[in-house]
């Protein structure tokens, strides 16, 4: 311990061995930086926080959000033979047209939780056919390859890395995280800032703005256990000391030393998981088939976030990004199953957190959106479907214009049987995978300029933007003209 107060004053040396040594909850010195850390911001009425929701694997957006149009529903029973059986007119879920420009759609049935809030709640949108682009892009361009595309299309890895960081695996910083730059410029950066409750993230990372990672219960904690001070003690003692002037053991230390000070300063301001409107546990359970009940993991971890979120005034913070994930959406194989399994849990998780996030009156402040690797292919091989490229996504809260379809709905076709290409479909490609028609450029812009992003930061951090009409997303003549409420 005294390897690490070396160089510190007397006043900060106590300070920190009170932060490290004291009791994790009820800790005079902890209480008293949090309340300074809330007086710095004025955070009363201006926060906002946007929730990433990503599916690992590539979601089958066709089984997904379904165009029951006579053709539509012509093309994908004509195509769709996936066993035991494609889902059926008769059970899927009819959403409300906004008007007569509005395509005629359905959800799985395993989604009927998020029927009300698009039919009758209106907190939930569909942004249709989203996907990584350069530039517009038309078909007969992407068969002469006339007009550039992005790299690596249909690997995991890449288009995950490409939907989070606008480029392939390799890339550094995340959309999400520049965003939070251009936000936080000339202003202290929390720890609390970007926080992911499911691994590593790569969108939440920026030039000055870290990703912050906990668990699916909350912060994760170095040392000993509640209850065991001594050990407690001895192990932060051993992992915040460099035990020698080596660079690397420094910085190692110094790294202990903040997450040591993170740990107990977001574990003194989180709300209890238990009580209302967290908790208690059976909120978190969905019915999965065979009857048996299970905790929802992407529930669970939106309940972490909930927390998160609830406590932002005692962090002082006014912005947030966070990431959640649910994995399992790579389904080559046993689709109908897994997909209605993991259709149960979103449609039940996201539920959940618009729920918890009225329940705590920031309704309106929360923006959740999904993303994911990439869509399907249209073709099947009767029991699962191959990587694709475009595909439909929800954008979810009160900001959000709700019971709207966004962007350009696709026109599905019926496959040429001798070449596997979609001919009569400007918007399909071999495969039946969707050509994306609005960019993860214009997607990333909207829910940016909600944040709060100038003009001028959207640019620097979406490259291309400029490329694309923005016009569909931006709200600009009042109620109606856009994704955002007036």
């Amino acid at each position: 311990m005294s390897l690490l107060c070396d160089g510190l004053s007397d006043g900060r040396r106590a300070l920190l061995k009170k932060l490290l040594l004291g009791p994790v909850a009820g800790s005079p010195m902890l209480a008293s930086l949090v309340a300074a850390s809330a007086q710095a911001a004025s955070v009363a009425d201006d926060y906002k926080a946007l929730v990433c929701v990503f599916l690992h694997g590539g979601n089958d957006s066709f089984n997904t959000v379904l165009g029951t149009s006579e053709s539509d529903w012509r093309a994908y029973t004509a195509v769709r033979n996936q066993l035991p059986a494609p889902l059926a007119l008769s059970n899927v879920l009819p959403l409300q047209r906004g008007d007569a420009s509005q395509p005629s759609l359905a959800l799985h049935p395993m989604l009927s939780a998020l029927l009300p809030l698009y039919n009758t709640q209106k907190r939930l949108a569909i942004v249709a056919n989203v996907g990584p682009l350069i530039g517009p892009l038309s078909k007969a361009n992407y068969v002469s390859g006339a007009a550039a595309r992005p790299r690596k299309l249909f690997s995991h890895n890449d288009q995950q890395s490409t939907w989070q960081a606008m480029a392939p695996e390799g890339a550094t910083q995340g959309w999400g995280g520049r965003m939070m730059d251009s936000l936080m410029a000339g202003q202290d950066k929390s720890l609390f800032t970007a926080i992911t409750v499911s691994g590593n993230s790569l969108w939440l990372s920026g030039r000055d703005v870290r990703a912050y990672q906990v668990a699916s219960g909350g912060p994760v904690r170095m040392g000993a256990a509640q209850g065991m001070d001594t050990l407690s003690q001895a192990l932060q003692e051993v992992v915040a000391s460099s035990h020698g002037h080596h660079q690397m053991a420094m910085d190692l230390a110094d790294v202990n030393q903040r997450s040591l000070l993170a740990e107990r300063q977001l574990h003194a301001a989180l709300p209890a998981d238990q009580v209302s409107p967290f908790g208690p546990d059976d909120r978190l359970l969905t019915i999965q088939q065979g009857g048996v009940n299970m905790v929802n993991p992407l529930a669970k971890a939106f309940q972490t976030a909930g927390r998160i979120i609830a406590s932002h005034r005692t962090l002082g913070l006014r912005r947030q990004i966070l990431f959640v994930s649910l994995g399992g959406f790579d389904t080559h194989s046993g689709q109908s199953a897994q997909h209605a399994r993991l259709m149960t849990q979103l449609g039940h998780g996201l539920a959940y957190f618009d729920g918890l996030m009225q329940s705590l009156g920031l309704g309106d402040k929360v923006t959740t959106f999904t993303a994911s690797d990439f869509g399907r292919s249209f073709t099947s091989n009767g029991d699962g479907t191959d990587h694709g490229w475009g595909a439909h996504h929800f954008i979810m809260g009160g900001a959000v214009q709700g019971g709207r379809v966004f962007g350009t709905w696709p026109q599905l076709s019926i496959k040429n049987t001798r070449n596997n290409d979609f001919d009569g479909s400007d918007d399909q490609l071999t495969n039946g995978v969707l050509l994306p028609s609005t960019s993860v450029e214009q997607y990333g812009a909207a829910l940016g300029s909600w944040l709060g992003v100038s003009s001028s930061g959207l640019a620097d951090v979406f490259a291309n933007l400029p490329r694309f009409d923005r016009s569909p997303f931006v709200a600009g003549g009042g109620a109606g003209s856009g994704l955002w409420r007036a």
